[in-house]
């Protein structure tokens, strides 16, 4: 029973101008097309000439059968309201591939996850500037690629990169603890594909060393954020941000590892729900229905 229901599941993703009639004529659609909505979420930023934003679940019998042609039938509607939309299917697992340097915590978190069921994700590949992984990551079954990169290699590295990902069918890609900038190319390429985790708590303290310059700042909270990458470095769309409560004893190395489980508690975050289609990209912000 799972498996018809997960293959009968989908998920529709909205955002256009606000107007009158969206959730009406959304809601008719899938009515006519016989499907049960389990879930709907909404936000408009201001009804006078703002953007709406829709996500919703639904059941559909026998939906792998007409997925092509709710895409392409729903296109009538969406052209309406000048939507940009997008249909998902639940039981269709994203692959994601894991971008490395040296340090684990972040890696091991996704790691532990995944095996444990939490994080409903393929994970086919995960490659590194380093070596130094490589047993931890063979030792889940996965394959382990080291692509060293140097300022004068970058653009073979990422040549590389781009070629292996593509060789596995990669949906998207998560930078656990990758000390390396991807050039503007790169993140062309993956729009809104990437994701990032910064140990701080952004914006403050962008750019290397942030637990030294908190320190040296006498600060009360440390934090780390995940967001979207961008050409802007450290200013990509937030989806995540948690945060831990120090104070004077906690030297920089203790505020270091106290970030550190701050760092992977709010990347499993905000994969999970990159995975599960809660997150809308508008312009540099995202909303989250979670």
């Amino acid at each position: 029973m799972h498996q018809t229901n997960l293959s009968n599941r989908a998920r529709l993703l909205i955002s256009c101008p606000d107007q009158p009639g969206i959730v009406a004529a959304v809601s008719q659609y899938l009515r006519d097309q016989q499907a049960n909505i389990v879930q709907s979420d909404q936000y408009s930023t201001d009804p006078e000439g703002g953007m709406f934003f829709m996500r919703i679940e639904f059941n559909l019998p026998a939906f792998e059968e007409r997925y092509e042609y709710i895409c392409n039938d729903f296109s009538r509607i969406a052209d309406d309201f000048q939507m940009s939309w997008r249909l998902e299917q639940e039981r269709k697992m994203k692959k994601m591939a894991v971008f490395v340097s040296k340090e684990d915590h972040c890696l091991l978190e996704l790691l532990w996850r995944w095996r444990s069921g939490e994080l409903e994700v393929d994970i086919p590949v995960v490659l590194s500037n380093h070596d130094h992984l490589r047993d931890i990551v063979e030792s889940y079954g996965i394959p382990f690629y080291h692509v060293p990169v140097t300022k004068d290699t970058k653009p073979e590295a990422e040549q590389k990169q781009k070629e292996i990902l593509q060789n596995y069918g990669i949906d998207f890609i998560v930078l656990a603890r990758y000390m390396q900038i991807l050039s503007g190319d790169f993140v062309q390429a993956y729009r809104h594909k990437v994701i990032n985790i910064h140990h701080s708590f952004l914006p403050a303290f962008i750019g290397a060393n942030p637990y030294k310059k908190a320190f040296d700042r006498g600060v009360k909270l440390i934090g780390a954020t995940a967001h979207y990458i961008t050409d802007d470095l450290d200013e990509g769309p937030i989806i995540e941000q948690e945060v831990l409560r120090v104070n004077h004893r906690y030297s920089a190395e203790q505020l270091k590892i106290a970030g550190r489980n701050v760092e992977k508690i709010a990347l499993a975050r905000a994969v999970d729900w990159h995975i599960n289609d809660k997150v809308l990209v508008h312009e540099n912000k995202t909303l989250v229905f979670n």
